[in-house]
């Protein structure tokens, strides 16, 4: 079910309803009226799929409430055992197809053993709720999340895991919640501490961002497929790849801030997953403003248990190098995103052994801002083209393509127009740094959501999934 569709705004207003019903019965089973429409949100189009997400939450279950109840000498064996399921469930479903097809070969397997890998369908949602699974787990061996186990049953603890994995704000494609920030806030809710002017500011935006601008963006990058785009001018691939850009942020950004806003009417706080990652100096810089939830993430759960910047500079780079690569196959079965994540880890080494400790995030270049924005557009093409032989052929066309010339339509300027709306949306960031800012922002606050819901009212582009379904 998609957010930006009828269906959805039918079941949020039903779901809000009969959340914030004023009598007790209501009010004592706000967690179960959400599992409950989260479920059904889950198995809106694909209700079989419902049976595995159901699955993962009682395996999480049982395996953290083991890791709380056993004796102190099996708890790893228990947390070990924990974490294996959750990341042999995301590789079975997430990388069956891709390590059939590159090793069927070798492998000898037979056709059916082939055909049945590779046809394994892929769980909506899968790589954050597996993710969230691991949250859980980690959370409670470090005694870093409040979860009150030792009065509660099971059946407690299952109602509560089941909610904070299936939470249908998050549920498809994040933020990425984390246990101990997370479970603390279950409590009973009340419509009257609903604070409406930050939710409604959010959900506009998410909304802007992805019906507006990302939507009529995905109409136009759509050419971007071999072989046509082999014909087009170098400065025609220039402008399309520009586009990509400006649409990934939009629509992913979009999706974060639709999620936050419904966490918010709902009583929950979920954390922010984009702070203007375009206007990064630096990689490191972006990895703090791009996809929050995921680098936290990997940073807690795996830079930090790998040793992180602990044990020397050699160490350091292997694990950012590992960090990275791991990070690029969590987006997808294929070798692109493998490199993607490798061409991020090599950028944060080199990053990292040129500058040491002269980095500064609190000064801002425009060379700085340009060479990472630059450098991060043209890695966005492993993203639009995943079968990376695809992705040489499309930097092949820009150097070899120069002598065609420059075509201007309706699509090049909907690209420069509907991009220029990303770049408004960071340059306004920047004013905050201003004195110009406190004047100004009072007498656009109106105006600007203003313009935004009527820009969504009368301008939306064809409703699609977002891009971050697919990992």
């Amino acid at each position: 079910m998609l957010f930006n569709s009828y269906a959805f705004l039918i079941f949020m207003i039903v779901t809000f309803i009969v959340y914030y019903l004023p009598w007790s019965f209501f009010k004592k089973n706000q967690i179960y009226t959400l599992i409950i429409a989260s479920f059904f949100f889950y198995a809106y189009e694909r209700p079989l799929l419902l049976l595995l997400l159901v699955f993962s939450v009682l395996i999480n279950s049982i395996f953290s409430f083991s890791v709380y109840k056993v004796k102190k000498q099996h708890v790893k064996k228990i947390l070990l055992f924990g974490v294996m399921f959750n990341i042999s469930l995301l590789a079975f479903f997430k990388y069956s197809p891709l390590i059939a097809s590159s090793l069927a070969g070798d492998l000898s397997l037979n056709n059916g053993v082939a055909h049945f890998l590779m046809t394994i369908p892929l769980p909506i949602g899968i790589s954050f709720y597996t993710f969230e699974g691991v949250s859980l787990l980690m959370d409670l061996y470090k005694g870093k999340t409040i979860l009150n186990l030792q009065t509660s049953s099971f059946t407690e603890h299952f109602k509560k895991t089941a909610f904070f994995i299936s939470f249908f704000p998050h549920l498809i494609a994040g933020p990425i919640l984390k246990a101990r920030e997370f479970y603390p806030q279950m409590e009973t809710k009340y419509f009257q501490d609903i604070k409406w002017s930050n939710a409604f500011k959010k959900i506009i935006l998410g909304f802007f961002l992805k019906m507006v601008l990302a939507d009529n963006l995905n109409e136009i990058t759509a050419t971007m497929q071999y072989p046509f785009f082999l014909g087009f001018s170098t400065g025609n691939l220039v402008l399309l790849l520009l586009g990509y850009s400006m649409q990934i942020f939009a629509d992913f950004a979009g999706y974060s801030l639709i999620a936050i806003g419904l966490g918010a009417l709902l009583g929950y706080n979920l954390p922010d997953n984009f702070n203007f990652p375009y206007i990064s100096s630096s990689f490191s810089e972006f990895w703090r403003r791009w996809h929050i939830s995921l680098s936290t993430w990997l940073r807690d759960y795996l830079y930090i248990p790998l040793g992180g910047s602990r044990k020397g500079e050699f160490r350091t780079y292997i694990n950012l190098f590992i960090v990275m690569f791991l990070g690029g196959l969590w987006h997808g079965a294929a070798w692109s995103y493998a490199i993607w994540g490798s061409m991020h880890g090599l950028a944060l080494m080199i990053e990292r052994f040129i500058l040491k400790d002269k980095l500064d995030h609190n000064k801002r270049s425009a060379f700085g801002i340009a060479y990472v924005f630059i450098t991060i557009t043209i890695l966005w093409l492993m993203f639009k083209l995943t079968n990376f032989s695809h992705v040489l052929a499309y930097l092949k066309a820009i150097y070899t393509n120069i002598h065609l010339p420059f075509k201007l339509g309706m699509d090049q300027i909907s690209i420069i127009a509907y991009g220029l709306g990303v770049v408004v949306y960071h340059a306004f960031y920047l004013l905050k740094d201003t004195n110009l800012y406190p004047k100004v922002y009072p007498k656009l606050d109106v105006i600007t959501y203003g313009c935004m819901l009527f820009f969504i009212m009368v301008n939306s582009g064809s409703a699609g999934a977002f891009i971050y379904f697919q990992f």
